[in-house]
């Protein structure tokens, strides 16, 4: 009987053994949304993209850095040989990202016809798509990586190796972002799209991306059914800029309002409310009138003008609802309804010489969508950690950098590499790497780190640490080890005048105690 118990439990445990094999080494299920999205993903990394890519720089040396390096990866990025001009805002104070939009396309109209023989305006009335990407700031959320960068925020790396001149380099934020967007290319056609440098999203929902425009403006927005107050507020939709739109369509843009603010603001017949993510596209025809309206500001380089309440909030609210929103804002009343007089006129025009396309819309991406922003310090850390987890916004961003091999391109003594660890363009000739770690392009003796981004990393001593960040560092000391320990990050600078490289330094916010 006892050897007949034995042989029952060894049964059973045997039977527990193979469910626990099969489980490690059997692929996630994955469902239809998340198989769609993948899709998408494989359009975004295959043949496909704008016409023509602007990307508005803070500086000159940022608009030289990025028209010599985007002109070596561009096709790589995108499988689209795009032609790329790059410009810079001269604007005392800044023209806002409204007036900065119709401030690019004035510089890059004569940029174009000096690189490329062509009038852009004439490019976009034929057909053409052109993709406009605002990359200027400099990155104070992001500090101190921008610094190591010469404050060129979108130029600051992901981990994914690409080819620029021959050599094996990490992807840039920016040529992130135009991968990503490449795929609104083709409904682009004949249009002017605008998008923000330091944040990357995976739709959960093709409407936005396979239908043809059906407004002069429209905008990016992760619409649903209008919530209740109660949703309102756990959402905290009070704290973004909304999209909302009606039976017919046409959109209405809201800035940061209570859902009893909303409801009056509101139409009836709603259908529809999301966070607004700020990119936009314009039609050609749409685009010539508003460089008409805005010349004497181009041509003076005075005034600041955002897109949200100077452009559409003002075509899409009346005019006591503009005026509340406004003043609570702090601007003048008389400016207030002034502007709104001279937008509403200019759509007015628009609608009576091109009646073909309403004038305000906009484009679903989906409630469920993935995002990963680069914008700020903690998230530029957790969201290249996360290519590490494996959740279905992990899977998706290592399929977004082709990180189907967790070992890339590395050369590795006696080195323990936990399976989820992500190495790429490295050399050690011992060490540990943990599971949570991310290292691209780091050479050094020896290491022992997890939980920690390397990237642009060289030393002559052993790297060890957990928790820590650690970019374009170059260690020359011999003594003791580099650290890269818990919340702290490292940055180094180089100074040409001084011809060394300093080292910055920063923190990531504390960690909340698990309860």
């Amino acid at each position: 009987e006892q050897g007949a118990q034995y042989s029952v439990l060894g049964g059973l445990l045997a039977l527990l053994v193979v469910q626990l094999i099969a489980k490690f080494f059997s692929k996630p299920a994955i469902s239809a949304k998340d198989r769609m999205m993948h899709e998408l993903i494989d359009r975004m990394r295959g043949p496909g993209g704008f016409d023509y890519v602007i990307v508005c720089c803070s500086n000159l040396s940022g608009e030289r850095y990025w028209q010599q390096r985007l002109e070596e990866t561009i096709a790589l990025v995108t499988g689209h040989a795009s032609k790329v001009l790059c410009v810079h805002e001269d604007w005392d104070g800044g023209a806002g990202n409204g007036l900065g939009t119709l401030y690019a396309i004035v510089k890059a109209i004569p940029l174009a016809r000096a690189k490329h023989g062509v009038e852009l305006l004439s490019e976009l009335a034929a057909g053409r798509s052109v993709a406009l990407y605002h990359t200027a700031g400099k990155g104070t959320r992001l500090a101190p990586l921008p610094a190591a960068e010469n404050n060129n925020k979108p130029a600051v790396k992901l981990p994914e190796l690409i080819d620029v001149g021959g050599e094996q380099r990490a992807l840039t934020v920016l040529e992130a972002v135009i991968r990503q967007t490449s795929i609104l290319g083709r409904r682009a056609a004949g249009r002017l799209a605008v998008f923000w440098g330091d944040q990357v999203f995976v739709p959960s929902t093709l409407a936005g991306v396979d239908s043809a425009p059906t407004h002069h403006a429209d905008i990016l927005a992760a619409l649903g059914p209008m919530p209740s107050a109660t949703q309102w507020q756990a959402r905290a939709l009070h704290q973004y800029g909304l999209i909302a739109t009606d039976a017919c369509g046409d959109a209405l843009q809201l800035e940061k309002v209570g859902y009893s603010d909303a409801v009056t603001l509101l139409p009836k017949d709603v259908r529809t409310v999301g966070t607004s993510l700020g990119s936009f596209s314009v039609s050609s025809g749409l685009l010539c009138e508003l460089l008409k309206e805005f010349k004497p500001e181009l041509d003076k380089r005075v005034g600041q003008l955002d897109a949200d309440p100077h452009f559409w909030m003002p075509v899409t609210l009346s005019e006591a609802a503009y005026v509340r929103v406004m003043t609570s804002k702090g601007a003048a009343e008389p400016q207030a309804r002034s502007h709104w007089a001279r937008m509403q006129g200019l759509k007015a025009r628009v609608g009576k010489q091109m009646p073909e396309l309403r004038f305000f819309g906009a484009v679903p991406t989906g409630q469920e969508m993935h995002w990963w922003d680069y914008g700020r310090l903690e998230l530029y850390k957790d969201n290249n950690v996360l290519i590490t987890d494996a959740s279905p916004s992990a899977r998706a961003l290592r399929h977004f950098l082709g990180a189907t091999r967790r070992v890339q391109a590395s050369q590795l003594g006696a080195v323990n590499v936990a399976p989820r660890a992500c190495v790429l363009g490295c050399a050690f000739r011992g060490g540990h790497v943990g599971p949570r770690a991310v290292l691209v392009n780091v050479k050094a003796p020896y290491v022992d780190v997890d939980d920690c981004v390397l990237v642009n990393v060289s030393s002559l001593r052993p790297i060890i640490g957990r928790g820590g960040v650690l970019y374009n560092v170059v260690d020359e000391e011999v003594a003791g080890v580099l650290s890269c320990s818990e919340q702290a990050v490292r940055a180094d600078v180089f100074v040409p005048e001084r011809a060394q490289l300093l080292p910055r330094l920063g923190s990531l916010p504390p960690r909340p105690l698990p309860l």
